[in-house]
């Protein structure tokens, strides 16, 4: 997506609607480390990556949303009435869904005119819904002059993905955009949430790698696979006390009740119980300058994914495979639900360019696909704009 400064979208925005906005912005996410852990109560490694979501907002002195885009043509309007707020079938219900959820917790949305600029690439992977969401619920809470906790923004944020706009996600694409911090990774306890920032180096970039797939089971397996879990739960809550998640279990307690459970729900929480325990050492290990045991965690967690797990697909496997060998490649794995989309490789900054040109290429050469390749570092996560700059 093209990037507009502040200034440039306050101009776009004064064309459109003769006002000075305030503007706000939040950022997209990659997961280096922990798949399919965030539904069993697990932990998660993301990072806010430097592509944003930008709301531009003047309140209106009627009861109106007005909704642009300066990458769409469609304007959506809609009212904020007794009647409540409804789904328009667009981007928009990202906000509108944000609006909605304000106003059940009482808080007085006014009506607005709002203008979006998305940099996040839509249909990545990256959270680019997650991330305007946020910045909306930014936006909505200013022109209300009300105030609320980044944890408290990030759950409403997702329950407006939930509830409004309909798509199950976790809490961890919402949290990190708002929690996200310029040269880190948040280690995200999903029970708790309680983070701590982890230190990516100076030294490292995110090279973010689209397969330019999605296959058609993603979301009926996605639903099966936490039926899985949720079966070997119940079998090891039979065997041990204060099982209420995989979270809850050791390896040594799953390898003990291997023999009690059918082989597929077996593998299902191995990889859950294994995947847990890797992104808490990724995170030692990033803390200790540790990249070599960093890369081979990612290997095994992409590995887990395939094998265990079985949520990757042959052209995420090649394009791990494409990585392999490459100058300054440090670790890469599949990252996201699975059955296509992307994958993240830490590379050293001085090889990153030759990097993402190689890897796109060895890709196309086995599939005939030309690959989106992204190069972006740990960046802030959701604020106002001011001059230009967040």
């Amino acid at each position: 997506m093209a990037q507009l400064d502040a200034q440039e979208l306050a101009q776009a925005f004064r064309r459109q609607f003769e006002m000075e906005p305030k503007i706000f912005s939040a950022p997209g996410r990659v997961n280096l480390i922990g798949e399919h852990t965030d539904y069993n109560d697990g932990f998660v490694l993301p990072s806010a990556i430097g592509f944003y979501a930008h709301v531009a907002v003047v309140p209106r002195k009627d009861t109106k949303i007005i909704l642009r885009s300066t990458e769409f043509e469609q304007t959506f309007e809609a009212n904020i009435s007794s009647a409540g707020l409804h789904k328009l079938g667009g981007w928009c219900d990202y906000v509108l869904g944000v609006a909605a959820q304000l106003s059940e917790r009482g808080i007085q949305v006014p009506g607005a005119n709002i203008l979006v600029h998305g940099e996040v690439p839509i249909g990545a992977g990256l959270s680019s819904s997650a991330a305007l969401e946020v910045a909306s619920a930014m936006g909505f809470l200013s022109l209300a002059k009300a105030e609320m906790p980044l944890k408290e923004i990030a759950k409403l944020c997702q329950r407006a993905e939930n509830e409004f706009v309909g798509a199950h996600v976790g809490i961890m694409d919402q949290f990190v955009s708002c929690h996200g911090r310029k040269g880190n990774a948040v280690m995200l306890d999903c029970r708790s949430l309680d983070c701590e920032l982890v230190p990516i180096p100076d030294s490292v970039k995110f090279v973010i790698c689209n397969t330019m797939v999605k296959h058609e089971l993603s979301g009926g397996e996605y639903n099966v696979r936490r039926q899985q879990c949720e079966a070997g739960v119940r079998i090891l809550a039979n065997a041990y006390r204060g099982i209420r998640a995989l979270r809850d279990v050791s390896l040594q307690q799953l390898q003990a009740q291997a023999s009690s459970m059918p082989e597929i729900i077996y593998k299902r929480c191995l990889h859950v119980v294994a995947e847990n325990d890797r992104v808490i050492e990724t995170a030692r290990m990033l803390r200790a300058g540790n990249l070599k045991s960093v890369g081979k965690l990612m290997a095994d967690s992409h590995a887990s994914l395939r094998d265990l797990y079985e949520v990757s697909c042959a052209e995420l496997d090649l394009m791990v495979e494409a990585a392999q060998g490459l100058l300054g490649f440090i670790g890469g794995r599949m990252t996201g639900g699975g059955f296509g989309g992307c994958t993240v490789n830490l590379v050293e900054e001085q090889h990153a360019a030759k990097f993402a040109e190689m890897v796109a290429e060895r890709y196309k050469a086995k599939t005939t696909i030309s690959p989106d390749v992204f190069m972006c570092s740990a960046a802030d996560g959701a604020g106002v704009e001011i001059e230009g700059r967040r």
